[in-house]
């Protein structure tokens, strides 16, 4: 029987000291057990700082923005929380972090249910694939209140791609600012099963349909596609920006911090929780950068047209978009994480 699972949580790490710094964004689980360590980093987690170990040494280097930055591990420091551990055997177990990518055999039941129940409501009356989710406990006149308002604002909602224009260039586009003396890499193509050769011909379809990308003629760059599982056992498509992200400068533009987001809600008697459909596909790439995010599917090469997932500070630019589009609500009766949105009300 493994530790017990209380959650996950995500948070961003910052490795180094000023200012050769790393920071990047990790899941943890938090677990009950007696340890010498409050968190424990796994091999996801040195990947992702694309970290070098040297344990004779003590030390751990990885690359910044600002040149090699290093971490060094201490002896007195490990013999102090190895005496801390004995003194705490036996005792009610505490609470740590463990890198989710390093411990699924923990067992961590999936809780796909949300917290409160919730019941279905068509914003089409008649029209069961066009729903919305409400508290089961919301009754009476309240009820009825909302759900006229929602329909009465069917037009906002996003059903596909053909509902979503994309956001126009004068506010934003998304560029790479590629280090001039940075080498283009171009990858050897990789091969795949049958089965998932089959997926990343279909997710091109889609994002051909779409409009997102189109195809490659002398690309600049070159990557290639991944096929990660995903927890329902699908395939999700994505594509290996490794080497292009290394060869881009860091954007440091602030995220909001998500544990006073959830503070935030406290003491109110309504919420809205809303989720932008493919929101970082509506916002365009800078046109000299396009052949820069070229990738290899099946027979063929493409390139983004808008910005993709996984692409160097995408994260960055979608949140600067936000909040200039909600800079006269943030703070007042919205709040932004990124493509999450909530809305909130003291008064119902």
């Amino acid at each position: 029987m493994g530790p017990q699972v209380e959650g996950s949580i995500e948070l961003l790490v910052t490795m180094g000291t000023e200012p050769k710094l790393s920071t990047v964004m990790m899941n943890f689980l938090v677990v009950k057990v007696n340890s010498t360590h409050n968190g424990i980093l796994g091999l996801p987690g040195l990947n992702a700082l694309q970290a070098v170990v040297s344990t004779p040494h003590l030390v751990m280097k990885f690359p910044t923005d600002h040149g090699v930055g290093e971490c060094r591990g201490s002896q007195v420091a490990a013999r102090r929380c190895y005496e801390g551990y004995l003194r705490t055997k036996g005792k009610e177990p505490q609470m740590h972090l463990i890198h989710l990518d390093d411990n699924r055999d923990i067992g961590e039941e999936e809780r796909s249910e949300p917290a409160e129940e919730l019941v279905h409501v068509e914003i089409v009356a008649g029209d069961a694939t066009h729903t919305v989710q409400i508290g089961a406990g919301l009754i009476g006149k309240r009820k009825i209140v909302l759900i006229n308002f929602l329909r009465t604002n069917a037009d906002v909602f996003s059903w596909s791609v053909v509902d979503m224009p994309g956001i126009d260039r004068k506010i934003v586009e998304h560029r790479l600012s590629v280090y001039p003396t940075a080498k283009p890499v171009f990858q050897k193509k990789r091969t795949f099963a049958p089965e998932r050769q089959e997926k990343v011909i279909e997710e091109v379809t889609k994002l051909l349909d779409a409009g997102f990308i189109e195809e490659a003629i002398y690309p600049e760059w070159l990557s290639n596609v991944v096929m990660v599982p995903k927890p329902n056992g699908k395939w999700q498509m994505c594509i290996d920006f490794i080497d292009l992200n290394k060869a881009c400068p860091k954007d440091y533009y602030p995220l909001p911090r998500i544990d006073l987001l959830i503070n935030a809600t406290a003491g109110h008697e309504i919420l809205f929780f809303m989720d932008a459909y493919s929101g970082y596909n509506q916002i365009s790439m800078y046109v000299p950068d396009i052949l820069k995010t070229s990738f290899i599917a099946g027979r063929d090469t493409y390139y983004y047209i808008r910005m993709p997932f996984r692409l160097k500070n995408a994260g960055a630019s979608y949140q600067r978009l936000i909040n200039y589009l909600f800079r006269h609500q943030i703070g007042r009766n919205v709040k932004v994480y990124v493509d999450d949105m909530l809305v909130k009300s003291l008064k119902a």
